[in-house]
């Protein structure tokens, strides 16, 4: 059986103002091929289960890509067309199956539904040839998504931490299709809801128990049950929240998204945010930590306005801002993208002082006051090439880079600069400028979830704070013109009839 897999990934914030090239693929860029294949070979992600599976069946498997971008803003059309080209080209061959590990919620310059125009595509040079889909929580499914695949599986944890085992489902599955010689039925309900990702987490509220009842389905016979909170931040037709049921035949598959959509829409109030007045979140973090004077570890303080993740531009100096005014001392922030100081730190070196225009430099395209550049006299106490191999459970083992970066003591604490957004995912975005996170009584982090399985074992405690950028849960500093309506929380009378 000649396989081919590839795995293109992004979550694009159409309101972001960030820019994604084709670059932005990868600490290098993407890869093709054979380098692809062994740059995935042993990671924790759908790909690396793909080519797990295949190799243990002493299957032939072809990568045609590997390719992951943080998100950001719409990916550019070049990006898109070398990435999903190499894809298409790969599967116009002979192949037996293919295997995509995909996002599920990727908008370009030209096309709302990437994920859907590449399968499209796919289908269009191999009409016959089964394909089966690992896809993120986060993805807005679409019907041609739905259309042009014969399996889809997507991630039940949030933050996500089953990457493999999810595509080592989705691998069982498509070896199912192809030694029974039968395809699955697909059946997919799409809900008038607009989720919003804090309340998108896995161990808690409605989200946990309709994914606990997706599990039950599936111990009852369905073959993939999954439950897509998608990403609200995308004005696009079909962002929100749905599901997918893979089953033995279109009746069942229906029941089971039907039962599971209905569940989560008596639920849908408890998948709605309201966020605390950020003034008030940093007065209670500065109460938790007095409180807790005699635990060792930082308070978190999660910036899930400006989230890496989300597609934050990683430059606000809200949070910060707002904690020395509140006179919190020993504060640890980081990773900020400000290019031009770090250039202006390496020129000064290591051990030099100078004065930084910190932040606030990217226009964030919304309605509301942005803050100038922050002036704070700073100390260069670390230089580095921000380069990271990755320990904790999400993207385990591979290296991310966040350009260069610096170290620099200001008085009332340390922050990491960096020439590149980054999401603070891992314990290395401050170990590899030579900085111990756990070593400050605050911690900045610009991350909504990502940080919690590496940070919160470290921390005394976590808040969250809302600086009103790109990525707020404040759905009223976005204005949407494509999405379909009427659609919850946006208009509260929005009706729903499953089946």
């Amino acid at each position: 059986m000649k396989i081919l897999a590839a795995r293109m990934n992004h979550e694009t914030n159409t309101f972001s103002p960030v820019p994604t090239a084709l670059a932005d693929f990868g600490p290098d860029g993407p890869t093709f091929g054979a380098q692809a294949c062994a740059q995935a070979r042993g990671g924790r992600t759908a790909l690396g289960a793909f080519i797990a599976a295949a190799e243990a069946r002493g299957e032939q498997i072809t990568v045609a890509l590997n390719a992951t971008a943080n998100p950001s803003g719409r990916v550019d059309d070049a990006a898109f067309e070398r990435m999903a080209g190499s894809i298409v080209d790969a599967a116009s061959g002979a192949c037996d199956l293919i295997l995509l590990d995909l996002h599920g919620a990727m908008v370009t310059q030209s096309f709302d539904d990437a994920e859907g125009e590449l399968l499209r595509r796919l289908r269009a040079v191999a009409p016959r040839t089964p394909i089966a889909v690992a896809l993120d929580l986060h993805g807005n499914i679409t019907q041609t998504m739905v259309d042009c695949a014969d399996a889809m599986v997507g991630f039940k944890t949030y933050p996500h931490i089953d990457m493999f085992e999810t595509g080592a489902h989705v691998a069982r599955l498509a070896f199912q299709m192809m030694d029974s010689h039968e395809r699955p039925a697909l059946a997919w309900v799409q809900l008038p809801l607009l989720s919003h990702t804090l309340r998108s987490a896995t161990g808690e509220g409605a989200m946990q128990r309709a994914v606990q009842r997706a599990r039950q389905l599936e111990g009852e016979g369905l073959y993939g049950a999954s439950v897509f909170a998608g990403f609200s931040l995308a004005d696009i037709r079909d962002a929100g929240v749905s599901v997918v049921v893979c089953g033995r035949d279109q009746q069942a598959a229906q029941a089971g998204a039907d039962v599971l959509a209905q569940q989560i829409w008596v639920e849908r109030a408890d998948f709605v945010y309201r966020s605390e007045q950020l003034a008030r979140s940093v007065a209670r973090a500065k109460t938790l930590q007095a409180a807790s004077a005699d635990q060792r570890g930082p308070v978190l303080l999660l910036d899930h306005g400006d989230n890496v993740m989300s597609g934050g531009t990683c430059d606000t100096t809200t949070v910060l801002q707002e904690c020395l005014r509140q006179g919190l001392q020993r504060i640890g922030a980081g990773p900020l993208a400000d290019p031009q100081t770090v250039a202006q730190a390496i020129a000064a070196g290591v051990g030099g002082r100078l004065r930084v225009a910190l932040g606030n430099k990217m226009p964030s395209g919304l309605e509301v006051p942005q803050q100038p550049p922050l002036a704070l006299d700073v100390a260069v106490r670390a230089i580095s090439d921000g380069r990271f191999c990755i320990s904790g459970p999400i993207y385990c083992g591979e290296t991310w880079a966040m350009g260069r970066s610096v170290a620099l003591e200001h008085a009332a604490g340390m922050l990491v600069v960096t020439e590149r957004p980054m999401e603070p995912l891992d314990l290395g975005v401050f170990t590899c400028v030579g900085v111990d996170p756990s070593g400050f009584d605050f911690l900045i982090l610009k991350s909504r979830m990502y940080c919690r399985p590496s940070f919160v074992p470290i921390a005394r405690a976590l808040v969250e704070c809302d600086s009103r950028g790109v990525t707020s849960s404040d759905y009223a500093l976005f204005t949407f013109t494509r999405l379909r309506r009427p659609v919850y929380p946006l208009d509260p009378d929005a009706p729903f009839n499953p089946g």
